[in-house]
């Protein structure tokens, strides 16, 4: 699985604040970006398995229960090691088009999902991240 992300917010506050965009592994948030990079990707494994002729995805990076998985970015102020989050994006895999996810999983290929980070105020994107501000597609 594949996260690109584009448009980070930029302004000078978020800089001078040193906030960073990472993925949520469990608790941790992990591969954490400044707002000050160009793009972001992230890649890393999921489970997938069929139960009842549906798809359920599974593994450290994925949260919720069956029927309501997700995965979160989080938004915080990096200080040295420490990263305080204040914001989290939640990408629900519910939201893939089944056809999209059922292809990735059958044919081997990156599902990938494409969004940008900055909402419409300005701010870093947060809360669920809905098409069409975030597009998935399979790549071989």
């Amino acid at each position: 699985m594949r996260i690109e992300g584009r448009d980070l917010p930029g302004g000078d506050e978020l800089r001078l604040r040193n906030v960073h965009v990472g993925v949520q592994r469990k608790a941790e948030v992990v591969e954490r970006f400044p707002v000050t990079a160009g793009a972001v990707a992230w890649e890393f494994d999921v489970t997938v398995r069929e139960i009842d002729d549906l798809l359920d995805v599974g593994g450290p990076f994925v949260h919720g229960r069956p029927g309501a998985r997700f995965l979160y970015l989080s938004w915080g102020n990096v200080d040295g090691d420490r990263f305080d989050m204040f914001r989290r994006a939640k990408l629900m895999f519910g939201d893939i088009p089944t056809a999209v996810l059922r292809d990735a999983y059958q044919d081997g290929g990156v599902l990938v999902g494409e969004l940008g980070l900055t909402d419409e105020c300005g701010d870093p994107r947060c809360a669920r991240v809905r098409p069409p501000d975030i597009v998935w597609t399979r790549r071989s």
